[in-house]
């Protein structure tokens, strides 16, 4: 992780390994650019037109031994035409002048944000930059290690323009922010023989012994004491034992309503009896990617410290076929009472959620979260741009909204109604876990909204934004800690 921090010294005096300023599209300079263009009496603009800078966003002209700057590089970071960065472009901004650095191998940069949406922009540079220097290697063999290039970039200093109000407490959420979706990027690229429901048991205790938090770990026996048949029901053919998970963080007064988040942690899914094919199963891997956000954001919570009460829930287990497997068509009874009727075990998120959702009234809360990669239906729907939000709360919803596309962590509210209930019906059971392939991700969340009548709830499903199936960036995402975290920020 790098160590991030606001520096207050001018631009051509600052002592670090390379300052980054900004110019905008014709060549404009920004404040700190044009301090550097002055300290230098017009080096730096004569290096711009010599290498005929394009200035466009997410380009980085790395310039050496400046006359009149103390650093010994300098990096000027393109700004586009716009006064201010959008929160996409300063993200992408932070990774640039991060991957610079480490191509270059240098340790320390200072790094001075345009006069408009200083802070903002700050934000979205600490996550790019976090992005960068990101690496996965915990389950290869000590020689891939070794040979594995390592970031050199270990600290960024911030200098932000004069009379730049709140920057301290923003570098500070933003900070905490980063490091939840690290923690989440870790835990969804485990495999499934790593990270099992077991394993995240673990992680919560150790999360409660260095973030403050007070965690719950339930096994078998306790679950079933609670009555949980539905979540049960997912575990049948599973030889893991499943873990019911709660961490609570307590910064607000005594009695207070909480906000509530609830993770769907199927820490591998095959589907079941109802197999997937073999194609692309490792991503099921990912299946537990909700939980993974809930575990970033009580880490965050637990830095941050906001003056307000939070729990995380996390319900985990696997989805195996066995001769002990569910089988389509058996009912089961949920903690709520009511029954279901399983017409296809590869729809278990909702089994294991539905009883989550149904703890969660005990907390009497303000708010409930659920964050899950529950449907393909979804990413057919809106890709791996938008996740889906369903909500029974307008304002809830408006909040979510808001924070996602404050933090560019972006969600699109889909239908939640009465009418599409009816397909839900079942002969056998109060209802059935799935309809049919019309409107997947809206009847999903309409099956989760029937546990969900005792609060403002809202229904996040990441299956489109969670992780990169393939490529060079395969792996998790991290989405949506970022936007979870500034819309606990918003409301404190």
């Amino acid at each position: 992780m790098i160590d991030f921090s606001l520096r207050t010294e001018h631009p051509h005096n600052t002592k670090t390994d390379a300052v980054a300023v900004a110019v905008h599209e014709g060549q404009k300079l920004s404040w700190a650019a044009e301090e550097l263009d002055r300290a230098s009496k017009g080096a730096l603009s004569a290096a711009l037109k010599t290498a005929s800078f394009s200035c466009r966003v997410g380009a980085v002209l790395p310039l050496l031994n400046v006359a009149g700057v103390s650093a010994p590089r300098v990096y000027v970071y393109g700004a586009g035409a716009s006064s201010a960065l959008s929160a996409k472009d300063a993200r992408a901004t932070g990774k640039a002048i991060a991957s610079c650095a480490n191509e270059h191998s240098v340790g320390e940069v200072a790094v001075f944000a345009l006069s408009e949406g200083a802070v903002d922009a700050m934000t979205q540079m600490v996550l790019g930059a976090t992005d960068a220097v990101y690496r996965f290697d915990e389950t290869k063999g000590a020689a891939s290690k070794a040979k594995a290039e390592k970031p050199s970039l270990k600290r960024v200093r911030f200098g932000m323009p004069e009379g730049t109000k709140d920057a301290a407490k923003a570098l500070k959420v933003a900070v905490a922010s980063a490091a939840g979706i690290a923690f989440t990027k870790h835990l969804g690229n485990l495999p499934g023989n790593h990270c099992t429901p077991t394993r995240l048991g673990d992680e919560a205790k150790k999360l409660g012994k260095s973030h403050g938090l007070k965690v719950t770990v339930m096994d078998r026996k306790q679950i079933e004491k609670l009555g949980m048949g539905s979540f049960l029901s997912v575990t049948n053919g599973s030889d893991e034992p499943p873990r019911f998970i709660v961490m609570e963080y307590a910064g607000g007064k005594k009695g207070e309503a909480p906000t509530v988040f609830v993770g769907k942690g199927i820490t591998f899914d095959t589907g079941g009896i109802s197999l997937k094919p073999a194609a692309e199963m490792d991503h099921m891997k990912w299946d537990m990617s909700g939980a993974g956000t809930v575990f970033g954001v009580m880490r965050a919570v637990g830095e941050i410290k906001p003056k307000q009460n939070i729990v995380g829930i996390v319900a985990a287990c696997e989805n195996m076929p066995s001769g002990r497997a569910t089988k389509p068509g058996d009912v089961f009874t949920s903690m709520s009472g009511q029954t279901i009727e399983v017409l296809n075990t590869d729809a278990e998120g909702r089994l294991i959620l539905c009883d989550a959702l149904t703890y969660a009234e005990r907390f009497k809360p303000k708010a409930v979260i659920d964050i899950a990669t529950l449907t393909g239906a979804c990413v057919v729907a809106l890709g791996s741009v938008n996740a889906g939000l369903f909500s029974s709360n307008d304002k809830l919803a408006d909040d979510i909204l808001a924070s996602g596309k404050k933090m560019n962590d972006r969600f699109w509210r889909m239908p939640l109604e009465e009418d599409y209930q009816e397909a839900l019906n079942s002969n056998f059971a109060d209802m059935a876990n799935v309809a049919g392939r019309e409107g997947g991700a809206i009847t999903a969340a309409c099956f989760l909204w029937r546990f969900a009548k005792k609060y403002p709830w809202a229904h996040l499903d990441i299956a489109g934004v969670a992780y990169k199936g393939s490529g060079k960036e395969k792996g998790a995402t991290g989405r949506p800690v970022a936007a979870l975290v500034d819309y606990v920020m918003a409301n404190e």
